[in-house]
């Protein structure tokens, strides 16, 4: 599956790509997880493509999306990437006017709650996958965020190639627990090429680090205000993790929330078992199985 991009302004100088990665349907806004980009989630898509026409883009500072140009990066701010992306879809020929539903996994799940908190109605209904919604009481300490920046500002970012990316990934978590077809899209799609025949990491080490650092935004008492319909999915192969812990409270703050839960999936679940997210997916937004 291929995809047209498309180019659209965002704030802080940020200049977004959008990806119409196909399908025929209602409009759908798929928002990614931090460090990862929207095309990573092709195979996911390929199940939605007969009942929903899917759109994605790469927040700032991921796959082929620029960083803000004072490289600070805020949770706001991606959320005003999505209005963004949502602007542009619903200005599109054949969507426009039409309901737009959303699915976001991880940092991409609370974006879309701080969009739709901001601009109510921006969606009719959304699926999120371990959105990051901290409990009300939770204090962020500086141990806390660096459990997650820390590793990120320490990752290797250059390969001699994509094919050796793809092997280091496929050989250890937490990447390797990824199907096989959404590692290698998110390989594909998820690295520069040099000058020198390497490739790079597109989303730097430093920018994921940030973004990871600016997490904190959205509580699950802020989730009060999102008036549309939420399913809340969360993996228990991870045991009690932060974000194992945060879907619970989320979803029953939501005043239409309602929680989905995988035993035998962990965070990157929609892209570990693509189809049976898929499956849920159609159900939830009313267009049947999966194909």
């Amino acid at each position: 599956m291929t995809s047209a991009e498309l180019r659209i302004p965002s704030t802080d100088g940020v200049d977004l790509a959008l990806h119409d990665l196909g399908g025929v349907g209602p409009p759908v806004l798929l928002c990614h997880a931090t460090g990862f980009h929207a095309r990573a989630y092709q195979p996911f898509v390929r199940h939605l493509a007969s009942a929903y026409h899917v759109w994605g883009f790469d927040f700032r500072g991921h796959g082929s999306s620029t960083p803000p140009a004072d490289e600070h990066f805020t949770w706001a701010g991606m959320a005003d990437d999505v209005r963004a992306a949502v602007d542009a879809v619903n200005a599109q020929e054949g969507t426009r006017g039409q309901p737009l539903l959303a699915i976001g996994h991880s940092m991409g799940g609370a974006a879309i709650l701080i969009a739709e908190l901001a601009r109510p109605n921006t969606f009719e209904q959304a699926y999120l996958y371990e959105p990051i919604v901290f409990l009300a009481d939770w204090e962020r300490t500086v141990e806390e965020n660096n459990a997650m920046s820390g590793p990120a500002r320490k990752r290797r970012e250059v390969f001699p190639s994509r094919a050796e990316a793809m092997w280091r990934y496929a050989s250890r978590r937490p990447l390797g627990d990824l199907q096989s077809d959404c590692l290698a899209a998110y390989v594909e799609h998820g690295f520069t090429d040099l000058p020198d025949g390497t490739v790079r990491l597109a989303c730097r080490a430093e920018h994921e680090a940030r973004t990871f650092e600016a997490a904190g935004l959205l509580t699950s008492g802020g989730c009060a205000g999102v008036k549309i319909p939420v399913v809340v999915a969360v993996g228990g192969a991870d045991g009690m993790s932060n974000t194992v812990q945060m879907a619970g409270p989320a979803a029953a703050t939501l005043p239409y929330g309602r929680l989905k839960e995988y035993a035998h999936l962990g965070h990157f679940g929609p892209l570990q078992d693509p189809f049976t997210i898929a499956v849920d997916v159609r159900d939830t937004f009313g267009a049947g199985r999966a194909s």
